[in-house]
């Protein structure tokens, strides 16, 4: 791949969901809503005829789905034990409810990703054009990313290699680093 272009939809365009991980034994079993950011991440081996990877104006459906899905919505785990008293709220008026097959920010980047690719692919920029990655963002310090399975996370221009970084975590030297910061983090 040779070229990466980004689209952020970001806080201020105010997709604000409530969801909930009926899962979890924190207080994020309870109810709890943000103004979630989405971060897509593009790429293209070539560019089009007027030199993009894709045209950002050409996102008014895309756009569409995000607020559809997520835009003052309630999402609601297709297996949360209580699916009907939260569905009871919809018929009360007090809630859209959205379903989905499961909630969290990991989850919606996943959701959004492939919802993106039958995007690019409806708009007739596949093949040439694939979704690299989506970051989805409850606020600024908790993110989740979904990538492509061919992309592997670049930091700082190099590229990471998952069978790389497990033969590492795996090492003998990377074992004497943690007991070594373990040790000088007990004599602070």
């Amino acid at each position: 791949m040779a070229f990466r272009s980004t689209k952020t939809f970001g806080h201020e365009l105010g997709l604000s969901a409530c969801f909930r991980q009926w899962k979890a034994e924190s207080h994020c079993r309870l109810l709890h809503g943000y103004a979630l950011s989405i971060h897509i991440e593009f790429e293209a081996d070539e560019l089009d005829a007027r030199n993009w990877v894709v045209d950002f104006g050409s996102m008014k459906s895309l756009k569409g789905m995000l607020e559809d899905s997520f835009d003052h919505k309630l999402i609601v785990a297709e297996d949360d034990p209580m699916l009907d008293e939260l569905l009871h709220l919809q018929s009360l008026g007090l809630a859209e409810v959205v379903i989905l097959p499961a909630t969290g920010c990991e989850r919606f980047a996943e959701m959004i990703f492939g919802a993106t690719e039958c995007w690019l692919d409806s708009n007739g920029y596949s093949p040439r054009c694939r979704v690299a990655s989506v970051e989805v963002r409850e606020h600024g310090a908790n993110s989740a990313i979904y990538y492509a399975q061919h992309v592997a996370p670049v930091v700082a221009n190099i590229t990471l290699d998952t069978a790389d970084i497990v033969e590492h975590l795996k090492s003998a030297e990377f074992a004497q680093t943690i007991a070594a910061l373990s040790n000088e983090s007990k004599d602070v």
